[in-house]
């Protein structure tokens, strides 16, 4: 479907959509990745360095892409992955839960994320929690107990961060909260972006920067750099804290940030369900090569004992179906739904999901497979080291 001004057919125009649309500290704090950003830019390209081998005839005349994780049946591989406080838009997270709910998809939610847990549930049932290791262990049960209550189906613990932000090209100024000072400051930003500050203008509120699912009972939500802080501060968890938190959390609980097999086999031990394959889509330790290098290796350790998700890099329905080709169960998506969402709110990000399942279908359709259980590493040109020895 050609672009319109209420459809954009590819990701990559999302993306400037959403330049357009959004202040230019916003678009930065989107884009993100940090130092040189080598890693974010392999996480990408490293998917162009992979082919094909196509079929011509006896295609098969329908295609399945439908899967589970962590439980919960989804109608194609792509996953929302979580990202913190979506205040590019006044519905924020439940925007995003709405149009993932409606793709017949699930949701991972930020601990940081800008809408109470309770009301994501209410707006996508198939919502799994994230959480960082923060605040120790009492404090971490506390704010598990509050996901379970609220209905969450899952737990993504994520654990791929070396607090690695400065940038080569200058890390946006985003402020702690929303006062008169604060707004006068970033005025002549917002005022180029009437669209935008318009939609903020009609809601009858301002963009949210506090955490309101890391709040003390009874208090309310830390701001993002409050709550940023109390992470740093935190000692970085052991296996046995992870086994740990394995025994507290009694349903599906995803290890998020596996790029080492080694990590990946120790997550089997402890008794994760999943892992995802990811490098926190370059905003970890720069240099890291891209997680699409890191899943085959990954996927012959563990691939038979435990969910493999891929994260990182998605940018098209084709690049899907090579990471489920070279071992992934599904992958997850993250600054692709945010500039969908940049660009056009809910229908932005049904945009982005919908613009993966055409390309999924197209390109099982190309290589003959009835369904996306079909595909193997056969299907995939693979050239000589693109595994960088991960």
């Amino acid at each position: 479907m050609a672009s319109s001004k209420e459809w954009f057919e590819t990701i990559a125009e999302a993306q400037q959509r959403a330049k357009k649309q959004v202040p230019k500290s916003v678009y930065l704090a989107l884009l993100a990745g940090s130092e040189r950003g080598v890693t974010l830019k392999d996480n990408v390209d490293a998917f162009g360095e992979l082919g094909f081998r196509p079929h011509i005839a006896d295609l098969p005349p329908h295609r399945e892409q439908s899967t589970t994780v962590l439980g919960q049946d989804i109608s194609l591989p792509v996953l929302i992955s979580p990202t913190g406080v979506q205040a590019i838009n006044p519905d924020g997270e439940l925007a995003v839960a709405r149009a993932s709910a409606a793709a017949g998809t699930a949701m991972g939610l930020s601990s940081f994320a800008s809408k109470p847990v309770e009301d994501v549930v209410a707006a996508n049932p198939k919502t799994f929690y994230q959480a960082y290791w923060m605040g120790g262990r009492d404090v971490l049960s506390t704010r598990l107990d509050r996901a379970k209550r609220a209905g969450a189906k899952g737990l993504i613990v994520t654990l791929d961060w070396t607090f690695a932000t400065g940038r080569d090209w200058g890390s946006p100024a985003l402020p702690e909260r929303l006062d008169f000072r604060t707004m006068m400051k970033f005025a002549p930003q917002a005022i180029q972006r009437p669209r935008w500050l318009s939609r903020f203008v009609r809601s009858g509120a301002l963009p949210d920067l506090t955490a309101p699912n890391l709040a003390e009972p009874g208090e309310p939500g830390p701001t993002f750099f409050g709550a940023y802080y109390e992470w740093m501060q935190t000692p970085s968890p052991t296996w046995a804290d992870l086994a740990w938190l394995r025994d507290q959390w009694d349903g599906p609980l995803m290890i998020k940030g596996i790029m080492h097999p080694d990590d990946a086999r120790r997550a089997v031990d402890i008794g994760a369900s999943a892992i995802s394959v990811s490098n926190h889509g370059g905003n970890n330790l720069d240099s890291t090569p891209a997680s699409i290098r890191a899943l085959p290796g990954i996927a012959e350790a563990v691939g038979d004992q435990i969910e493999i998700v891929l994260d990182g890099g998605i940018r098209r329905g084709s690049d899907v179906v090579k990471a489920v080709a070279l071992g992934a169960r599904a992958v997850m998506i993250g600054r692709a739904y945010l500039w969908g969402m940049a660009a056009n709110g809910e229908r932005g990000v049904n945009n982005v999901i919908e613009l993966l399942r055409a390309g999924i279908d197209s390109a099982l359709l190309g290589l003959g497979k009835s369904s996306i259980h079909e595909l193997t590493p056969d299907d995939i040109v693979i050239p000589a080291n693109f595994t960088r020895g991960m």
